[in-house]
């Protein structure tokens, strides 16, 4: 069993960043490839970005290459998404979600464990 809590969100300018956090607990996480998601009003959850360990394979929405990164440390069973050149299309809440297989990380539904969620507001 996996908690994962995310925290970091706000609001923020457009052009501004923000740096979401996925804090985990119990047991295994580093088993587990880590996915951003978001979810905006009256919209599906969507696939952000994802991680498979520490430094290896990542995989990035196209609307977010190059604005956002995604990282992991393991020693601290924590999983992060620096977020810059926000935009108001940005805004939705985001949640993290483990999954066991890399390959399927940008599928809502295979995702094993899923955090509660928190709001990111881009104002422009």
């Amino acid at each position: 069993q996996v908690q994962l809590v995310e925290s970091g969100g706000g609001l923020v300018q457009a052009g501004n960043s923000l740096k979401l956090s996925c804090a985990a607990s119990g047991r295994g996480f580093s088993r587990y490839a880590i996915a951003w998601f978001r979810q905006a009003p009256g919209k599906e959850r969507d696939f952000v970005a994802a991680i498979s360990w520490p430094g290896g394979p990542t995989d990035y929405k196209d609307s977010v290459k190059g604005r956002f990164a995604i990282s992991r440390d393991d020693a601290k069973n924590t999983v992060y998404l620096q977020m810059n050149s926000l935009k108001p299309e940005d805004t939705a809440v985001y949640y993290c979600a483990a999954h066991e297989q890399y390959a399927r990380t940008r599928v809502a539904g295979a995702a094993r464990y899923w955090g509660q969620g928190t709001q990111v507001t881009v104002s422009s």
